[in-house]
Parts: C-alpha cells; sequence; structure tokens
C-alpha cells in the first residue's frame, strides 16, 4: 500500500479537534505518529499516512480545509 510522511502543523483553532483519528476513519488510512509537540499557541506532528493513493489526497485536502498546514517529509 502506499505510504506517505508529512508534517502538520496547526494553531490553537485546531488542537482541541481529532484531526487525527477523523482522517483515519473518514479516509480509510492507517495513521502513524513518529514525533509530535503541542503547547497552546501551536502544534506539529509527523504523520505517516498509509492507504490508497486517492485516498491519502483526500484525507490531507480535507486537512488543509481545516486550516491544517501540509508539507511532505523526505520520502
Amino acid at each position: 500500500m502506499p505510504k506517505r510522511r508529512v508534517m502538520l502543523t496547526y494553531g490553537p483553532e485546531v488542537s482541541s479537534e481529532p484531526i487525527i483519528h477523523t482522517v483515519g476513519q473518514q479516509f480509510g488510512l492507517v495513521t502513524n505518529i513518529h514525533r509530535a509537540d503541542a503547547t497552546e499557541e501551536r502544534g506539529w506532528i509527523e504523520l505517516e499516512l498509509v492507504g490508497k493513493e486517492k485516498d491519502i489526497e483526500t484525507g490531507i485536502a480535507w486537512l488543509i480545509s481545516r486550516g491544517v498546514r501540509v508539507d511532505s517529509v523526505g520520502e
């Protein structure tokens, strides 16, 4: 199955939402958190997404629509 590692960066408006759970459940992706850090001001998560390429793309688009910055991490 295709895998993609991304860095999610978000502000306080998203910090209380279950974005990792939702992206996994709603788009049928397996999620694996490699590293993360959060404060009251902002947070980041290095996340691996595993699933169909179309579902990964759709999940990333959903994250962006929620205000999350998504950057690729070296493959």
